[in-house]
């Protein structure tokens, strides 16, 4: 019913910057929440950012003051600015979001594919 295509991960040292981008499409009525999680293996996915409907954000705190998440609800897009990048914010990163559909109408959280950040030291 979504799907989810995310760009921009890469290789990058540190104190570089990188741009991920996720767009969404489908039979979409609405989009709630959208934000991205990262994930490094063997552990748990975590939270980097999320942004509702209404453009209000929420940041981990490692990500607070270096990344900046935004959205184009007319793309239904999301993105996140990562400046200052650190070898400690290696990880794949997911765009999440939870969507109102329709055919049949439901809300649901869905998830982007991945993509992998690497920062070198």
């Amino acid at each position: 019913q979504v799907q989810l295509v995310e760009s921009g991960g890469g290789l990058v040292q540190a104190g570089g910057s990188l741009r991920l981008s996720c767009a969404a499409s489908g039979r979409i009525l609405n989009i709630n929440a959208m934000g991205w999680y990262r994930q490094v293996l063997g552990m748990q996915r975590e939270l980097v950012a999320n942004i509702t409907s209404g453009g209000s954000t929420n940041y981990a705190d490692s990500a607070k003051g270096r990344f900046t998440i935004s959205r184009d609800n007319v793309k239904n897009t999301v993105y996140l600015q990562m400046n200052t990048l650190r070898p400690e914010d290696t990880a794949v990163y997911y765009c999440h979001l939870r969507a109102l559909t329709f055919l049949p109408k439901r809300e649901n959280d869905y998830w982007g594919q991945g993509t992998q950040v690497t920062v070198s030291s």
